[in-house]
């Protein structure tokens, strides 16, 4: 199958066209595309071009407000917030995120609650825009109720990804950002479209049982990574990014979207802490004594999380992104049809 190369900024270009032509503001196509773009650009296809066809969905059916204006305030404290009103995560995120970092140098820690957004994307570009600042992050929101509970059959936790990150001095930032489901609800439409089967241990069907059929997996329910602690840190979240901020849970989601074919509404956390800030006064440079535990780790032939998407960026920067013969179709029907593709 014949493959086209794109540069990052080719990429982002026909993405861009594709969302401001579906209606998206500048404000939003931009946004967007950063993420959709960074999905691509690191070699995680389940949150590149994929996703834009779910934008599209949730906009036409009238979830998601096109041109949101999204609002920062602020009451003193160590928590900001952003309402997103009805709008996308990402733009929100980006108008939060730098007085985030400040406040987080100046108090040693602090909170960003996104409230009223619809979340589609990776976390791994937001806790990097805050390791670049010299931060350490995390990032947790819930879905809809996807994912069947340790012991469960049937779903009602989200896919719940939670993210961390820790800046290095001259490497890459130590990341991760993984769902606490076995796999990303996206992985498993992905083997759909491929028909392929699935992994044993990642989904149960709609009467329980265990499948491997992707389809009967979207039709059933997911099941939690290491099974009842991936569910008990799933709850954790569920409760400090849906119940403690106020926004909805995973089944209150899915309620309220009726549907598990668009991109949910609800909220997000994102802790900063500032290293040196939590170490005055101690023995020792935080980041240095970092660096000995990543170093001890390496020793022994194991690998730091992300190392393989830093090197896709690397590749992707350099050689460019390889797309298929069926995504760039896919992409060309996107930007000539708009909203009447999906």
């Amino acid at each position: 199958m014949s493959e086209t190369t794109l540069t990052l900024d080719e990429l982002e270009r026909l993405v861009g066209e594709i969302l401001r032509k579906a209606g998206l503001s500048p404000l939003h196509a931009d946004a967007l595309t950063r993420v959709i773009v960074a999905g691509e650009r690191d070699a995680c296809k389940s949150h590149g071009i994929y996703r834009i066809e779910g934008c599209l969905r949730t906009l036409k059916a009238g979830k998601v407000i096109a041109d949101a204006q999204p609002e920062l305030t602020r009451d003193g404290s160590a928590i900001l917030r952003v309402d997103a009103k009805g709008g996308f995560s990402c733009a929100a995120f980006e108008l939060g995120a730098p007085v985030l970092a400040e406040k987080a140098r100046a108090l040693g820690l602090a909170a960003l609650v996104i409230n009223d957004c619809t979340h589609f994307s990776a976390l791994w570009p937001e806790i990097e825009a805050l390791t670049d600042q010299g931060l350490a992050a995390m990032a947790m929101c819930p879905s809809y109720a996807s994912v069947a509970p340790a012991g469960g059959s049937a779903p009602l936790l989200g896919t719940n990804p939670f993210a961390f990150g820790w800046p290095r001095r001259n490497a890459d930032p130590y990341v991760f950002d993984f769902a606490t489901s076995v796999a990303a609800r996206g992985e498993i439409e992905l083997h759909r479209r491929a028909g392929t089967r699935l992994p044993e241990g990642w989904a149960i069907d709609a009467s329980g049982a265990p499948t491997t059929d992707p389809e009967a997996a979207l039709a059933g329910a997911m099941l939690p990574f290491g099974g009842h602690k991936g569910s008990a840190i799933s709850m954790m979240i569920e409760l400090l990014a849906g119940v403690m901020i106020g926004d909805l849970t995973s089944p209150e989601a899915l309620e309220a979207l009726g549907t598990t074919t668009l991109v949910p509404a609800h909220g997000e956390l994102i802790l900063a802490f500032d290293p040196a800030r939590f170490a005055q006064g101690r023995a020792g440079d935080p980041m240095a004594r970092a660096e000995t535990l990543f170093e001890a780790l390496l020793g022994q032939g194991a690998r730091l999380p992300s190392q393989r998407r830093f090197q896709a960026r690397a590749r992707a920067r350099s050689e460019g992104i390889r797309l298929s013969a069926d995504e760039m179709a896919l992409l060309h029907r996107l930007r000539d049809l708009g909203l009447e593709a999906v």
